[in-house]
């Protein structure tokens, strides 16, 4: 099976859609297909990773996303002539330009030779960027790119229920996992670790980890932190990533709040390092603090990190919507399926307060303080919220996603 990944962005660019995109290439690398990667110059690797006696390749050919890189994708997919495209979908790490989403109708066209099956993964629903009051027509063009694909995958279950209206062919709902790996670093003591964060003893460390831009809540987080006395917070990872220019001007309002609010000298950035010292400061630190704008939701790879590595996590509450159940094994892929295996009460995995985590109201720091008050004066609900968190991401390991991968894409090819 020839199988061709686009995606905006990708290592060493960061973001979250990239990192996602190199973990299922590897995977299906791993089962003797055939993989490339068509993405941007800015990622600039362009190395060839041998897997199985198989080449995964990288290809950073697009200059810019618009409709002239169009030209570019045709032209490399009419060379390569895979049997699958699968369109990583994140209008941002586009440039919020629509011209991807018009990519499997133009490539229908009689004389393109040996058309090949399309396959949309949705990161997230955000419309793109046409002109200014664009209003429906913006919504139009995400629905153009699904309703063209042979199969949509969505990669939460809001998004499952948001795009089941749409009459699509296939729909299913495959989640993302963590995209930073568990390695712990050799002669790790925690102590002395902490000691180098600057935690003295009997501080309470919090960590935040991700960019910040508007829907990650982490003003509500500096808030809550400035009630806490005895806290330090860890921000780690990349301040603003490479997708989102909105970004920027959404860390500097954070750093004037934490001038403001006196918490400099209690703030401390990371920035992107590489994953053993990522695994480094969550071992490090005595909880993860997620509060998320619109809740919390299997769509952050964010959250996903902290489960993988069994944080103690507080973030916010958010509708339930718990991931679609899946079929039996060996149940055929129809219409509006849901492909995510799931266990528990009724086929759902859902994120539980004071199992495998503490839940709050979104923009609401008296609570946020409250919840963390109350779990770093509870050594037994920490472990307690750990084992659950660990028992949750076992759901989410890259092996199960990549197999319902390869179920849809062998699916689609038969």
């Amino acid at each position: 099976m020839r199988v061709l990944f686009i995606t905006g962005e990708y290592p060493p660019m960061q973001g979250g859609v990239g990192d996602y995109t190199r973990e299922i290439a590897h995977g299906l690398a791993a089962h003797g297909a055939e993989v490339r990667v068509l993405t941007s110059q800015l990622a600039t690797t362009n190395y060839q990773l041998p897997i199985t006696n198989r080449q995964f390749s990288i290809r950073p050919i697009i200059a810019k996303w618009n409709w002239s890189s169009l030209r570019v994708i045709s032209n490399y997919v009419r060379d390569f002539a895979p049997d699958i495209v699968n369109i990583q979908y994140q209008t941002g790490a586009y440039a919020m330009h629509p011209a991807i989403n018009f990519l499997p109708r133009m490539l229908r066209f009689p004389f393109f030779p040996s058309f090949p099956k399309f396959v949309v993964t949705f990161h997230d629903l955000r419309i793109p960027y046409l002109f200014p009051k664009a209003g429906p027509l913006r919504e139009w063009v995400t629905r153009e790119l699904a309703r063209s694909c042979h199969a949509v995958i969505a990669t939460n279950a809001e998004d499952y229920s948001k795009l089941s209206p749409f009459n699509l062919r296939l729909l299913t709902c495959i989640p993302i996992g963590s995209n930073i790996p568990t390695i712990e670093p050799q002669d790790y003591r925690r102590s002395e670790w902490r000691a180098q964060l600057g935690v003295s003893d009997g501080e309470l460390l919090l960590c935040h980890f991700g960019f910040v831009n508007a829907r990650k809540g982490c003003d509500t987080l500096v808030r809550a932190l400035a009630m806490l006395p005895n806290a330090k917070l860890l921000m780690m990872g990349g301040q603003t990533g490479a997708s989102d220019p909105t970004n920027v001007a959404q860390l500097a309002q954070l750093q004037s709040l934490i001038a403001e609010l006196g918490l400099t000298e209690r703030v401390r950035w990371t920035g992107y390092t590489p994953p053993e010292v990522v695994t480094a400061n969550f071992r490090a630190a005595d909880l993860c603090v997620l509060p998320y704008r619109e809740g919390a939701s299997y769509q952050h790879g964010t959250l996903m990190a902290a489960l993988a590595h069994a944080m103690p996590i507080v973030t916010t509450a958010s509708p339930p919507t718990p991931l679609p159940p899946p079929p039996s094994p060996g149940t055929k892929f129809s219409s509006r399926r849901g492909g995510r295996g799931t266990e528990g009460e009724g086929g759902e995995v859902t994120l539980s307060d004071s199992h495998n985590c503490l839940l709050v109201s979104p923009d609401d720091p008296h609570a946020l303080a409250q919840a963390i008050q109350r779990a770093a004066g509870s050594p037994e609900l920490r472990a307690r919220l750990s084992r659950g968190a660990c028992d949750l991401a076992q759901h989410f390991t890259w092996y199960k996603i990549v197999q319902q991968y390869l179920e849809l894409f062998n699916h689609l090819t038969i």
